[in-house]
């Protein structure tokens, strides 16, 4: 009998994160493959993912606008809500046998309850981890929804497992996102020259032959009302460091209105020859970007995952990502242009980092959906202290 697994993305990072799976479930003879797309996967300010997804070769089975305007707390809260209203009819329509949700987005959480109260057996792709925010108890609350557990390293798992889980339901996968880091250094790479051209943005093309940095800023949203201040320090900091920047607007999350802002004021009154900024690429081509660049540098988790794989150096500002388990390849600094400049010259000059292996071989896709055909799929649960 084949499963029908769907799988629900709602923001950029999520598809990167969630892509080798989509592939490996949709060439498993044993699975079907019902792909959901929601949230700020479908708006253009954060650059029309599922554009991106339709042209990768995936069939869109539902699309969920749920995102309010505003980028605050009080829109994050009702847009979870408009979400799990939303998706209960989406997985009552589409009749899953499993539902697979990814890391910690708060429309993670408005996946993970929608499916608990279907009856619908929930699979938590990065549960485990620890960072700061928000997304450590949607996280931490979705894994106790779950029925089924994929996660990245063998400490996530040690932690799910003293959360109460049953050891057997729990599984070591890797991140799926290396999967995607492995076949990115193995394609071509877009034409430096042709980059602005193919993906537009805001800002003048910039020659990166001698070097650049890619920057990745998102808002903190336990710090929501600092996003503004923080972003300013980070955009002196790179104006100083004097080096061509490649910089990409960040997620729709509470202070996200006040880090574009922060970044739109910035522009008005100084001028920024050196910095051109984009909503979003392909994964593979991002990738790509990074590997080549000289260091990433903001909150981002992809400078803890893929680019510890990658050997990237990563300046990792502020509590976004705390706790964290990370490579060497990272260097984690406050919101302070002093200090944030001072850690891009350091990094520049170290030059790239040791590859560690961290978050996984860059099988975790196929394991994931050998897993998925093959695993008992359970709604019952009970605490195992």
């Amino acid at each position: 009998m084949i499963r029908k697994v769907c799988v629900v993305v709602t923001a950029r990072p999520s598809y990167s994160r969630i892509r080798s799976v989509l592939e490996a479930i949709k060439e498993h003879p044993g699975l079907e493959l019902q792909l959901v797309v929601a949230a700020s996967a479908l708006l253009d300010r954060y650059g029309n993912a599922h554009r991106i997804i339709e042209k990768e070769g995936f069939h869109i089975d539902r699309r969920v606008y749920m995102i309010m305007e505003g980028e605050n707390l009080v829109t994050s809260a009702k847009s979870t809500g408009f979400g799990l209203a939303e998706l209960a009819t989406v997985f009552d329509n589409l009749r899953p046998d499993a539902v697979v949700t990814v890391a910690d987005r708060f429309e993670t959480l408005a996946t993970a309850v929608s499916a608990s109260y279907l009856n619908i057996p929930l699979v938590h792709v990065q549960g485990g981890e620890v960072t700061g925010s928000i997304d450590e108890k949607v996280r931490h609350a979705v894994t106790k929804l779950a029925d089924l557990h994929f996660v990245a390293t063998e400490k996530a798992a040690e932690r799910v497992i003293r959360m109460g889980e049953q050891p057997e339901r729990v599984f070591v996968t890797g991140c799926p996102s290396i999967d995607v880091v492995n076949r990115a250094l193995n394609s071509p790479a877009v034409p430096r020259d042709h980059l602005f051209e193919k993906y537009g943005g805001v800002g003048e093309a910039l020659d990166l032959s001698k070097g650049y940095i890619v920057v990745l800023q998102h808002p903190v949203t336990t710090e929501h009302d600092e996003s503004r201040h923080h972003v300013t320090e980070t955009l002196h900091a790179v104006v100083d460091s004097d080096l061509p920047a490649l910089w990409f607007w960040p997620n729709v999350d509470a202070g996200s209105d006040g880090t574009s802002k922060g970044i739109r004021a910035f522009r008005e009154t100084h001028t920024l020859p050196r910095i051109h900024f984009f909503k979003n690429l392909p994964p593979e081509d991002f990738l790509r970007l990074l590997n080549d660049s000289l260091c990433i540098v903001g909150n981002s988790s992809v400078g803890i995952r893929e680019c510890s794989h990658m050997g990237t150096p990563t300046i990792n500002i502020g509590s976004r990502q705390q706790g964290r388990e990370r490579g060497a390849n990272t260097i984690d600094v406050a919101y302070e242009r002093s200090a944030i400049l001072a850690a891009i010259q350091r990094a520049v000059k170290g030059g790239r980092c040791k590859p560690d292996p961290l978050y996984g071989d860059g099988n975790s896709g196929a394991r994931i959906a050998n897993l998925l055909a093959e695993a008992h799929f359970s709604i019952e649960k009970r605490l195992a202290y």
